[in-house]
């Protein structure tokens, strides 16, 4: 295999969510490495259009739509949908219904899915806990839920029909962190970035042909993520939220039940135990 074909996919690849800020920050960075890309999202690209990709409207519930777009593709970065917590009918629509077009078209193409999953899949597990990839899922919302609900699709999809996936449960991507919390959880976009290219190009994704992620930088404070797949598909963080440390170790909610939780501000919204879980 040629050094030119390590990095870049020799089917087009379909990005779902590009318009968001993690579906522009990939869309640049792997139109940089010349990967051929296909674009979808229901709200205009507010970009330039990289050379080498092409762009087309479309609403994730609209099945015959987003198989069009698939054909020929061999992977699907999916990160399209609803991405903060929401009510219950604004997130089966696009989150639910959208992801199962999604997955049809991967089962059709016999193409990769490379799931954009999240923290908030077990986002009511104790910041005592530490977690490995085979946690229980614990969902801290109906958007949590979707991503949980996200996950197990995929392993249908595997067991049923041979679609490979990888779950990546990425925690805060964003420029830097900005609060307490996110030295744990916070994921910079370079290694964001990485780490869906090596979702895309492994040549396996192991023997069960799934894989979960944990989506975070190289982090050494309040670490709460351990196990997963990252060596089968040669992935490692590379930043490290460390040297934001000493100005944001104070900087909390203030809330007790969105401290006790990993899954943040999420597991507080609309919470009406009279004490937190256990």
């Amino acid at each position: 295999m040629s050094a030119r074909a390590d990095i870049v996919p020799q089917k087009p690849v379909l990005l779902t969510g590009a318009s968001g800020a993690l579906g522009r920050v990939l869309t640049r960075a792997l139109a940089e490495h010349g990967w051929p890309l296909r674009l979808t999202d229901r709200v205009p690209f507010p970009d330039p259009l990289p050379e080498g990709s092409r762009f087309q409207l479309a609403d994730l519930e609209d099945g015959p739509a987003i198989l069009r777009l698939a054909e020929g593709c061999g992977t699907i970065l999916h990160f399209g949908g609803i991405s903060v917590e929401h009510p219950f009918e604004t997130v089966i629509g696009p989150n639910i219904r959208g992801l199962y077009h999604v997955y049809e078209a991967a089962r059709r193409e016999g193409a990769r899915m490379v799931f954009a999953s999240s923290n908030h899949a077990i986002g009511f597990h104790e910041r005592t806990e530490m977690l490995d990839d085979d946690c229980a899922l614990a969902p801290d919302g109906y958007y949590g839920l979707s991503k949980a609900y996200g996950e197990m699709m995929g392993g249908l999809y595997r067991n049923k029909h041979g679609v490979e996936s990888a779950f990546l449960r990425i925690g805060s991507c964003f420029p830097e962190p900005t609060d307490a919390r996110m030295l744990a959880t916070w994921l910079s976009y370079g290694d964001m970035t990485r780490l869906v290219m090596r979702a895309t190009l492994a040549q396996t994704l192991g023997p069960a042909g799934t894989v979960v992620i944990w989506g975070a930088s190289k982090n050494s404070r309040m670490t709460w993520w351990r196990r997963d797949g990252r060596e089968t598909i040669g992935w490692a963080p590379q930043d490290s939220a460390d040297s934001y440390a000493a100005a944001l170790e104070g900087k909390t909610s203030g809330n007790p039940v969105a401290e006790r939780y990993q899954g943040g501000g999420f597991t507080a919204r609309d919470y009406s135990r009279d004490e937190p879980a256990r």
